[in-house]
């Protein structure tokens, strides 16, 4: 599919023990000819060795040796790319991969554009168009619950169930599409109520994968919760504790944090950012009512709220402020340091869980991490559809799908003409190919493995 060779560095850039260069495309085994003398008793040129052997030898350059390597012949169609590989080991750091890339560059390759090798991959038919964007998601994963949704998609579990939807969808299309050219025979009540089924079955399958869409954008970007309350109530030890390490400044003077400070962790496989804000009261001087102003635009944003209160000292007119203007916020109420006597109770009007913690014993963490996860983790993955988790394309892509398919089987019931039906299950059969990439646009390929890191 692809006339020209790529190449580029597969690792990060920065110091370390290895680096990994790729080659990919018809003359991959010929650029590395002209750069790696092999060595030892039976060395061989890349072009003369099997496929899928290992190689010593060193890159050169210009006459003079750039490092020593380890090279990887795999011929088509067993690649990644399903065209010939050739991927390299040198020693890690900036400088060795720079050069050993310029020599691959200077020996006939093009440097490869941000997800070039999977899009040949795709292009070349090994993977779908799930699988490629599932690449970046396990490249990107921040979390065990996302990497093994991400490996389930690359697995093709979500493929599955697109073909077996776009296979249904595509019979009845056929039977709408064969009496429209026979228009003598209409189509039988008994045929009818089948292609009708069959409609329901897709309808169900789309809702079912529907509604794994708020799960699978929540493990991709995770959410983000802010930690508000009053000076000195234990936000700063509570992100710390949250974090498991000390990133916040603790300190018993009142309004020691002046800015935000984001992190991200781990809260029961799925990644939250935490913001942990300035107090919320009367600024005492302008460095602190900024930090105010931040720490309210970080609220706008926020889709999560943990409302942080002293329970050693009774209940401030700040905190009872506070509970009525963020009552519209998902919210967890924390009672913190429970390790002293309690001097007040929650109001019963207010709604969101309710924890108990105390950060300089730990007591209560586990039980707020429960708390954030049951609150922003709907649970409404069905059986067997948990190793599904659509992204904010394939929603589109199968709420215009849902939408055909509705008018579709409103049309067969109230006996409308066969031209509309069709039109709207070929709009549907569309929206459900572009998932997988059956029907797909340079823009849209553009779009999606732009977002992929050089390399990949």
């Amino acid at each position: 599919m692809f006339e020209d060779t790529i190449a580029a560095i597969a690792t990060p850039l920065g110091a370390g023990g290895l680096a990994v260069l790729r080659v990919s495309g018809p003359r991959a085994c010929a650029v590395a000819d002209r750069c790696f003398v092999p060595a030892g008793r039976h060395a061989l040129l890349p072009s003369a060795a099997p496929t899928h052997t290992l190689h010593y030898g060193h890159i050169v350059a210009a006459g003079r040796r750039v490092d020593e390597v380890m090279l990887a012949v795999m011929r088509a169609p067993r690649t990644f790319t399903r065209e010939d590989v050739v991927e390299i080991s040198c020693h890690g750091g900036v400088l060795p991969a720079r050069l050993v890339l310029d020599a691959l560059l200077a020996a006939g390759a093009r440097a490869a554009e941000p997800g070039e090798f999977t899009r040949r991959a795709f292009v070349n038919g090994r993977i779908d168009l799930t699988q490629a964007e599932a690449v970046a998601d396990v490249i990107h994963s921040r979390t065990e619950l996302a990497l093994a949704a991400a490996n389930e998609q690359l697995a093709g579990h979500l493929s599955r169930r697109i073909e077996q939807l776009r296979a249904d969808l595509l019979h009845v299309l056929a039977h709408v599409e064969a009496h429209i050219d026979f228009p003598d025979e209409d189509i039988s009540p008994a045929t009818r109520t089948v292609l009708l089924d069959r409609l329901d079955r897709g309808l169900a399958l789309t809702d079912e994968l529907l509604r794994t869409a708020p799960e699978g954008q929540l493990l991709r970007r995770g959410v983000r919760a802010a930690i508000i309350g009053r000076p000195n109530s234990g936000k700063s030890s509570l992100l710390n504790q949250l974090l498991g390490h000390n990133r916040a400044i603790v300190s018993p003077v009142a309004g020691t944090t002046r800015d935000t400070i984001e992190e991200t962790a781990n809260i029961r496989g799925v990644p939250v950012v935490f913001i942990d804000t300035a107090g919320l009261r009367a600024a005492g001087d302008e460095i602190e009512a900024e930090g105010i102003r931040r720490s309210r635009a970080a609220l706008q944003q926020a889709e999560l709220v943990l409302h942080v209160c002293d329970g050693g000292e009774p209940l401030h007119p700040g905190d009872t402020a506070l509970f009525a203007e963020f009552a519209h916020k998902r919210r967890v109420l924390v009672r913190n340091k429970a390790d002293q006597p309690a001097r007040w109770d929650w109001p019963a009007e207010l709604t969101g869980p309710r924890v108990a913690t105390c950060c300089v014993t730990g007591a209560g963490i586990a039980e707020l991490k429960d708390a954030i996860k049951a609150l922003v983790w709907r649970g409404e993955v069905g059986a067997g559809m948990d190793q599904v988790m659509i992204n904010a394309r394939h929603q589109d892509a199968l709420l215009r799908a849902r939408a055909g398919i509705e008018r579709t089987a409103a049309a067969l019931r109230a006996g409308l003409p066969l031209e509309l039906p069709a039109l709207d299950l070929r709009l549907a059969v569309g929206a459900v190919g572009e998932i997988v990439g059956r029907t797909s646009t340079e823009d849209l390929l553009d779009a999606i493995f732009s977002q992929f890191c050089i390399g990949k």
